[in-house]
């Protein structure tokens, strides 16, 4: 019969499933088996917790010792079951009592001397916990600050196995809850008064912040393309608790939280290496898919530099992602869904080249062409703004005219994105650019004689249908930024001229 029930967590991309394990001791000849379908690596716990206990002062049975994992059919990874499999082992053999972990969810690694180690994804586990119905956690000690940003369920910390059993058996000062508070350090962003000149591109910037819009910046290397890119989360509003949470279980999941910062509060800036694979850029890997880096840039940028040095299987993956907000991968084990709401900048050169002086280019047309031609027709209908950078000269340097620094443009941005949410309060949209084309034609539609232009340039062939909606969405934005409450046929053509510029 079951001698003992003890809770876990599996995870599913970025969802957590409650697992119940259960132990029982005796049937047969001496040995533990775990059923259930563990991986490699939880089926290794077999040694990893028999030591933990030994090491932690107590006999490991000499009898079999069976854990059953359930929901069985659900595949199930990780280390992160070491503890509950320790404490289900020892309810069971009656060392330990079964009240104090009744409701009580145990998520940890052990090592070999009863230690316990930080796991992958403990945020949304505890997340997935608490909407089970469990009151109560331990986890390793190192990541409390991170459990202890799930409010409504008690969190405590364990440095080893040792200090688990005596609270167990009463001593309540043997774990430490979470410190106070919840504010973290974040690193200041680099300020937007550094960029030298470029008014054009400082100016798409802006919108691009203010309505949440892809940005494609083009020109000669050194003339500030990076530098604008890497100034853009400094635009952006911070995080609601609720947007900081999704993102922070993204950041948990793929491993890459700090335990000084848990919580990611400000907007991600992710700028992956043009050499980058698919799987890092979009997610994947072997069984469940994890997260790549359109994931991590949840509610943030992803900036891919030199763009046109990426390989086009890699830009074109991201097409489904930049229109629908999340990607899906399907793997072995299952198909996961992780969000992927994030402000797209390309920024590139125009040809292989890359003089300082367009002049002094020595590229075929051809080559131009090609180079240019990686970045396709149908990824770059799916940005919103476009702009043509020209080199720093010496007049723009010596201008006396100091730039205008982050937190003044910060504060335009602010009061666009508060106009816009605002108006797309009831319908559950934060910016412009999530606002679905069919909404903006049937219940924002604008005035005939202020989107003329638009119907010329999609008679002509010079527009696609998504170029009209995008268009929309940055003369919206164009609206916020100057205050007024409908767009006009002039913000209407500033829009359509963002997206006419071209690379070359």
């Amino acid at each position: 019969m079951v001698l003992a029930r003890i809770w876990s967590v599996a995870l599913f991309g970025v969802d957590g499933i409650p697992v119940e394990i259960e132990a029982d001791i005796g049937g047969g000849r001496p040995r533990t088996q775990i059923v259930g379908l563990p991986d490699a690596a939880l089926n290794e716990a077999k040694d990893r917790v028999r030591a933990a206990v030994r090491n932690s002062g107590l006999a490991w049975p000499d009898q079999l010792v069976t854990f059953a994992l359930s929901p069985a059919a659900l595949p199930k990874g990780g280390a992160g079951y070491d503890l509950a499999l320790a404490v289900a082992m020892l309810v069971a053999d009656q060392k330990l009592p079964p009240d104090p972990f009744h409701d009580t969810v145990l998520v940890g690694e052990l090592a070999l001397d009863g230690r316990l180690r930080m796991v992958r994804g403990v945020l949304p586990c505890l997340l997935a916990a608490r909407r089970a119905g469990l009151r109560r956690a331990v986890v390793p000690e190192s990541a409390l600050a991170e459990a202890s940003l799930v409010h409504g369920l008690e969190v405590l910390g364990a440095a080893n196995l040792g200090q688990v059993l005596a609270w167990a058996k009463g001593d309540v000062e043997a774990l430490c809850p979470p410190g106070q508070g919840d504010t973290y350090p974040t690193t200041a962003p680099p300020d937007l008064v550094d960029v030298v000149g470029q008014p054009e591109a400082r100016w798409a910037l802006e919108v691009a912040a203010a309505g949440g819009h892809n940005l494609l910046l083009a020109g000669p290397p050194g003339t500030g393309k990076t530098m604008l890119a890497k100034r853009l989360p400094g635009l952006l509003p911070l995080l609601s608790r609720e947007q900081a949470l999704e993102v922070t279980a993204i950041h948990s999941v793929s491993g890459d939280l700090s335990p000084d910062a848990p919580l990611v509060a400000v907007p991600p800036f992710i700028a992956p290496h043009h050499t980058t694979s698919v799987a890092a850029l979009v997610g994947g890997g072997v069984g469940i898919a994890k997260p790549g880096a359109i994931s991590k840039a949840h509610f943030g940028v992803l900036l891919l530099d030199e763009a046109a040095e990426f390989a086009s299987d890699r830009l074109e993956a991201l097409r489904t992602a930049l229109e629908e907000g999340e990607i899906r991968l399907a793997r072995r084990d299952g198909v996961v869904t992780y969000p992927a709401r994030f402000q797209l900048v390309l920024a590139t050169n125009t040809c292989p080249c890359a003089p300082p002086r367009e002049t002094d280019c020595v590229c075929t047309p051809i080559t131009r062409r090609r180079y240019l031609s990686r970045l396709s027709g149908p990824l770059l209908d799916r940005v919103d703004l476009r702009v043509r950078m020209r080199p720093i000269t010496a007049m723009s340097r010596a201008l006396d005219v100091a730039p205008e620094d982050t937190a003044t443009v910060r504060a335009r941005v602010r009061q666009a994105r508060d106009r816009a949410v605002h108006r797309w309060a009831a319908r559950g949209w934060r910016t412009n650019a999530e606002v679905p084309g069919p909404s903006l034609r049937r219940d924002f539609a604008l005035p005939r004689e202020t989107t003329a232009i638009l119907d010329r340039a999609l008679t002509t062939g010079t527009l696609t249908a998504r170029g009209t909606d995008r268009c929309v969405r940055i003369a919206w934005t164009l609206a916020d930024l100057a205050g007024q409450p409908q767009p006009t046929s002039d913000h209407v053509a500033t829009a359509l001229e963002f997206r006419e510029r071209r690379a070359a």
